[in-house]
């Protein structure tokens, strides 16, 4: 709780400086949120998750480019990979992830294509310590009564395998429901495939409601809900590898977040 206020309390003074330095054409959004555990996928992860991160976005010359850093800290319980880790029951991890997308609006459909970057920063596993790059290949539309993507990853380069993921894909879905003038509900769907392997990985749902306190800023408490799909074959790709650790989860949390 004490890192969490630290992290609202820098997103704060972000959020004065970014104001006052904001230029047309140009959005930030600055956010930081807690989760009961770090739902990665269809995977957890760890427990009680802090997270911070800020995104920038503009248009130029008709594309949308966007950009953004997010950081993370978790606590990883003692064989939650099915192997021990230096002899401790709980041990803190770390996440940093740098990412960067080109978008391009056809009227019919959205197509992007992105970049993302994994540095776990004191996670080890095996004695790696892992990180991973992505590029992935994205196609979405508004179809009135939901928006629909589908989006192909691509592992380019992991530490703990030899950056080969085989494929790993997503359909989303989401419905935007507007309650009030302050009140928003959002629901949408994350259906995970595993392309070469040939299975379903997971179904996630999340729903959360944004409460709009202010002009610029929101509060969002969600729940989250992962259904294992994989049959016990793994359910996602992480850091270059095929996690078996699948289960079905049910994560909480809240976001805050402010926008310019």
């Amino acid at each position: 709780m004490q890192n969490y206020c630290k992290i609202i309390g820098a997103m704060a003074a972000m959020s004065a400086l970014v104001a006052g330095n904001a230029q047309a054409g140009v959005e930030y959004d600055l956010h930081a949120g807690y989760s009961t555990s770090y739902l990665f996928r269809g995977a957890n992860l760890g427990d009680d998750l802090v997270e911070a991160g800020v995104d920038v976005s503009a248009d130029v010359a008709g594309l949308t480019l966007s950009g953004g850093v997010w950081y993370g800290d978790y606590d990883i319980t003692n064989g939650a990979f099915g192997d021990s880790v230096q002899g401790f029951d709980v041990y803190s991890a770390h996440e940093l992830d740098l990412y960067a997308e080109v978008a391009k609006d056809f009227g019919f459909l959205t197509a992007s294509v992105g970049y993302i970057y994994y540095d776990q920063q004191g996670f080890i596993l095996n004695n790696f310590v892992g990180d991973s790059q992505e590029v992935y290949f994205s196609v979405s539309r508004d179809f009135g009564f939901a928006t629909a993507a589908l989006t192909y990853y691509w592992d380019v380069q992991g530490d703990v395998a030899d950056g080969d993921n085989d494929g790993y894909s997503t359909l989303d879905v989401s419905k935007s429901f507007e309650l009030n003038q302050c009140l928003t509900l959002n629901v949408g769907s994350t259906l995970g495939y595993l392309v070469e392997e040939g299975h379903l990985a997971h179904l996630t749902t999340k729903v959360s409601l944004d409460y709009a306190f202010a002009e610029h800023a929101k509060f969002s408490p969600y729940v989250a809900g992962s259904l294992d799909l994989s049959g016990g074959h793994g359910n996602a790709y992480q850091y270059g590898y095929i996690t078996d650790n699948a289960k079905n989860e049910l994560v909480g949390g809240a976001m805050i977040s402010a926008s310019f």
